[in-house]
């Protein structure tokens, strides 16, 4: 096939790209390449520069809220993932138009140029996210299943984390997280990807042009950008470990998260584009085991021999959730997929990237801690 990624020159979009080449298609990239993300990059992205030189990609410059570089893009495209978005729970609580533009605009407007230009797509994948849950599931000794949808005020500002039972007040323990846990999005980056996640949905059952919804959990992998302190925990532990600083951890680091890594999920893009027993589902693309964040931040200092202990102030930020772990049934029996890298492998596959190729990494996390600050959004 000939398949357009946009933002194919981030993380997850050139090994997405990576794997697409493997399996022979030709692949065309539509990507900003946002300075927040990339730094300042002239002419081919550096994460594509294996495929420079007329290997099977075309990289196309431009913004997925531009019609014109959208039509351009999608000119002989048989089948898009669209993976090109704005990252970062934090960032879009005082970025709320940004994140809603790119995210929801940029997403609407693709659909708007296959609904009225003439266009070769016969398959669409959107890249969704597990923060539309917002907390995951949990079950209650009393009650069984339940979905908080929030944490008291009160019991954060004692710092007491753990959310209770819905119904009774009770302790729950988290359990796994199924595609049809009712959607509480808890920020503006998951209300963005809600929003993403049901406009691709309704419009491919409206045209029956077959569509799929990954919802991808926490990613890392080589090639994250150490330098953007939104784009996830283990990035900002990275950032600051290479940079002899603390991190700051948020509540007491007890949080739980599903870390899958960027190959798997870029293997999981070729399975849903290339196979029909998912079209017109939402999915959950993770590993199915909780770590806590401080454990993460414990195994990059142990693999990176750099011993430093975090800052655990006792703050949480607003938008934040206490667990959530991926149920990835459906992707197992939909799609063949299950994970095949292991976190200490992933992780250890991360700490080579970074000391072997990983040009300097500006250290950006205080920086963004004080807009939070600033915005009262850390209490």
């Amino acid at each position: 096939m000939r398949v357009l990624v946009t933002g194919g020159a981030g993380f997850l979009g050139s090994h997405t790209v990576d794997v697409l080449r493997e399996e022979g298609h030709e692949v065309v990239v539509l990507d900003d390449l946002d300075p927040q993300v990339h730094g300042a990059v002239e002419g081919f992205p550096p994460n594509l520069a294996r495929h420079g030189g007329g290997s099977g990609v075309r990289f196309v410059r431009g913004d997925v809220r531009d019609r014109d570089a959208v039509r351009s893009a999608l000119e002989g495209i048989d089948a898009v993932l669209h993976l090109a978005g704005a990252v970062g729970v934090g960032q879009s609580m005082y970025q709320p138009f940004h994140y809603c533009s790119v995210n929801v605009g940029g997403t609407a407007l693709l659909l708007d140029v296959l609904a009225n230009e003439r266009t070769s797509v016969r398959k669409l994948v959107v890249a969704s996210s597990m923060s539309i849950y917002g907390e995951g599931a949990y079950r209650c000794g009393a009650c069984g299943d339940v979905y908080p949808t929030g944490r008291r005020p009160d019991d954060l500002a004692a710092g007491r984390w753990e959310p209770r039972c819905p119904r009774c007040g009770q302790p729950v323990a988290p359990a796994p997280t199924r595609e049809d846990k009712p959607l509480a999005a808890a920020s503006i980056y998951a209300v963005s990807k809600k929003s993403q996640e049901e406009l691709v949905l309704c419009f491919g059952e409206a045209y029956k042009l077959p569509v799929v919804a990954l919802r991808y959990f926490n990613i890392y992998g080589p090639r994250q950008s150490l330098s953007n302190p939104y784009t996830g925990v283990v990035a900002i532990f990275l950032s600051r470990l290479l940079n002899r600083k603390p991190p700051i951890v948020f509540e007491d680091g007890g949080q739980t998260r599903d870390f899958i890594h960027v190959r798997d999920i870029a293997r999981a893009n070729l399975l849903a584009l290339t196979s029909a027993a998912a079209d017109f589902q939402a999915v959950n693309v993770g590993s199915g085991v909780p770590v806590s964040v401080l454990d993460v931040f414990r195994e990059l200092s142990t693999i990176l021999d750099i011993r430093i202990e975090p800052t655990v102030p006792g703050q949480f930020r607003a938008g934040d959730i206490r667990h959530c772990v991926a149920d990835a049934t459906r992707a197992r029996q939909l799609l063949g997929w299950a994970p095949r890298i292991p976190l200490a492998e992933g992780m250890r596959d991360l700490a080579r990237w970074c000391t072997s190729s990983l040009p300097e990494a500006r250290d950006l996390v205080d920086v963004a801690y004080a807009e939070l600050q600033m915005k009262k959004l850390v209490r």
